[in-house]
């Protein structure tokens, strides 16, 4: 028995190894919290998109590779699939026409990367779940050529030790199984980062919390996977069920799953860190030189490598964040509950909606945290995901008489929460103009009832009525989004349908 015992690519003393480390981060970020070594408030913010590559018949292109090589900008990069790619906008400062300059780049980067694309027949598609994604496009094979993504596939494998299944019943009900993690690539979301002080953290990832279920009611827009019509936002059960590193027997016991809303309201930045190493092994445990309490003990700002690479793995709605930029620690909250799409001014009122309504949140006199039980910010969120812009949800009740009730989100968004979104980008800065034109997109969502998933799901269905085969009606909707999707208009704006008759699949 004096073997080494080798699980993947990682032995046991690597693993013993990556804890100590863990551990030695934890103290590290402590310290730096205690002798308050952390960046003052910026009032940075952040975006990430993921995309899609697709053909012009709709269907998912594998050519995320040729596709990076002809744009050959920084700002774009791989993500776990071939037919996946992800843009990351430089951090802009609250305040001013933000919005529109955010909008300008964006516009600016993807048309962009959309005539390389158009170079190897494909195209940028911005919507959470391609819907003409089949089960066959999300296997082993087609994972991007990237290293990482190989080693992190097989440890959740191994981790799990079985088959994944996935089990979502919604307008219609998904049962199928995955020998990987693949499956997760079909969740192609927005990210959105806020930077934030250690006294202000918990109070903002706080309000990320409770405002979730409304960011998602109004911005659903992945109501498709594998030729089912599941729920208004699939991807948080997709993408929990993809990585799902427990067996049934540990599910049964309550272990925490990795793609995970969290259980409790928070106090500090450290509890969040201390739970991912208290309750999640490493599925990485890759050592860095760097021993973080000499380079502390030294004047110098550690990276903990070990901390950032452990809680890259672990997939929580809103996810704390440690980082170093120009020799200097800082936190950011990274908002990961909204799908891509479906157009850019979309994608930015989303964004504006966000940033206006945590910071209201966040500085209210009577938090809604003190008033709004967690389990049931929690269930505003299923519900959300699973209804979209037709959820009702908890929450608490404006008056003297406080308490908690039930209400249409659709009410609670447009009499409640864009006043204080609006509100919150003053607070920030954020010029009228932008304020008034993002956030009435937010607005004329609410009145029409419509958002990405209620207009694919239409369109779908108006496609069948023509006489369409499912597949063939899935693959018109999916054209007939990207088409509107460059033209650009909010999707509160466009036609449900098809423009024409299509011949029958």
């Amino acid at each position: 028995m004096g073997e080494k015992v080798v699980a993947g690519q990682f032995d046991l003393s690597d693993r013993q190894r990556y804890r100590e480390k863990l551990h030695t981060c934890l103290a590290g970020l402590e310290r730096l919290l205690v002798e308050k070594r952390f960046d003052r408030a910026k009032n940075l913010m952040g975006v990430e998109i993921e995309l899609n590559l697709a053909g012009p018949d709709g269907m998912p292109r594998m050519l995320n590779g040729q596709v990076l090589e002809r744009i050959a900008s920084r700002d774009f990069q791989t993500e776990l699939a071939m037919f996946n790619l992800e843009v990351n906008i430089a951090p802009h400062r609250l305040g001013g026409r933000v919005f529109d300059r955010l909008a300008e780049e964006l516009r600016t980067s993807l048309a962009y990367a959309d005539r390389k694309a158009g170079e190897v027949d494909a195209g940028i598609v911005m919507i959470g779940i391609l819907p003409t994604l089949d089960r066959d496009d999300l296997v082993s094979s087609n994972l991007s050529e990237v290293d990482r993504y190989t080693l992190l596939n097989d440890q959740i494998v191994a981790a799990r030790g079985e088959d994944f299944r996935l089990d979502i019943d919604g307008v219609e009900h998904l049962t199928c199984t995955s020998k990987s993690i693949v499956p997760e690539a079909a969740c192609t979301s927005v990210q959105l980062h806020l930077q934030v002080t250690p006294s202000r953290f918990a109070d903002v990832w706080n309000a990320a919390q409770a405002a979730c279920a409304a960011q998602i009611a109004v911005g659903a827009n992945s109501p498709f996977l594998f030729g089912h019509e599941l729920w208004r936002e699939s991807r948080p059960p997709l993408f929990l069920q993809a990585t799902d590193t427990r067996p049934p027997e540990l599910q049964a016991q309550g272990v925490r799953p990795r793609t995970w809303f969290g259980e409790r309201w928070i106090s500090s930045a450290q509890e969040l860190f201390e739970e991912n190493l208290r309750f999640f092994p490493a599925l990485l445990p890759i050592c860095s030189d760097e021993e973080p309490l000499e380079v502390l003990d030294a004047g110098g700002i550690p990276r903990l490598a070990e901390l950032v690479l452990h809680n890259g793995t672990v997939y929580r709605w809103n996810r704390p964040v440690y980082d170093v930029a120009d020799g200097v620690p800082h936190l950011r909250v990274e908002n990961r509950v909204l799908p891509a799409g479906p157009t850019i001014i979309d994608v930015i009122a989303n964004a504006a909606f966000y940033y206006g309504l945590v910071r209201a949140l966040a500085e209210e006199s009577r938090p809604v945290w003190t008033r709004l039980p967690f389990e049931a910010a929690e269930a505003n969120f299923d519900a959300a995901c699973r209804h979209g812009i037709d959820a009702r949800f908890v929450w608490p009740r404006r008056g003297r008489y406080g308490g908690t009730g039930e209400v249409d989100a659709v009410t609670l968004v447009r009499d409640e929460l864009l006043p204080l979104a609006a509100a919150g980008l003053d607070a920030w800065g954020v010029e009228a103009a932008d304020r008034d034109l993002y956030l009435g997109v937010i607005e004329e969502r609410c009145r029409r009832r419509v958002n990405g998933a209620s207009w694919q799901a239409a369109t779908f269905h108006r496609a069948l009525e023509q006489g369409l085969s499912r597949q063939a009606a899935l693959a018109a909707t999916t054209r007939r989004y990207a088409e509107l999707m460059h033209v650009g208009e909010p999707v509160h704006t466009w036609p449900v349908g098809l423009p024409e008759p299509v011949p029958l699949g």
